[in-house]
C-alpha cells in the first residue's frame, strides 16, 4: 500500500475573483491553471494554491498562508509597491516584525481578506 502524497493544496476564496487574481499575479504568483470561469490554479517557485471564485467573510478572514521567503523586508517592500501601484481594495501591508516564535514577518492581507505570512526564519 503506498500512502506517499506528492503536492497539497488550498483552496483560497475571492470576493472579487479578477482583482484577487490581479493582486496575486503582481505580487508573483503565475498562473499554472484556469477553467477561465473563476477557478484558478497559483504558483510561486513552485508552491500552488487554487484561487477560486467564491465568498465567505467570516472564512476569508480566517485563512492564513505562511509564505517562508529568505527576506520579509524585501517581501514588504515589494507588497508596498504592488499595492501603492494597483487597483487592490482593501489589500494592505504591515511593516516586518520580529515574532517570538523565531522568525520575522512582513504581514499582506489579500483583496479578500486573506492573510499572507511572508515569513523569514532566524538562523539558530
Amino acid at each position: 500500500m503506498n500512502l506517499e502524497a506528492t503536492d497539497g493544496r488550498v483552496w483560497i476564496p475571492a470576493r472579487d475573483f479578477a482583482m484577487s487574481h490581479a493582486f496575486y499575479d503582481a505580487l508573483g504568483w503565475t498562473t499554472a491553471w484556469t477553467d477561465g470561469e473563476g477557478l484558478a490554479q497559483l504558483e510561486l517557485t513552485g508552491h500552488r494554491f487554487m484561487l477560486q471564485d467564491f465568498y465567505v467573510q467570516r472564512w476569508a478572514h480566517n485563512t492564513m498562508i505562511t509564505v517562508d521567503v529568505a527576506d520579509a523586508t524585501v517581501w514588504f517592500e515589494h507588497a508596498t509597491t504592488v499595492i501603492a501601484n494597483g487597483s487592490f481594495g482593501e489589500a494592505r501591508v504591515v511593516p516586518p516584525k520580529v515574532e517570538d516564535f523565531g522568525a520575522t514577518v512582513t504581514f499582506v492581507s489579500d483583496p479578500s481578506g486573506v492573510l499572507l505570512h511572508f515569513t523569514q526564519w532566524t538562523a539558530d
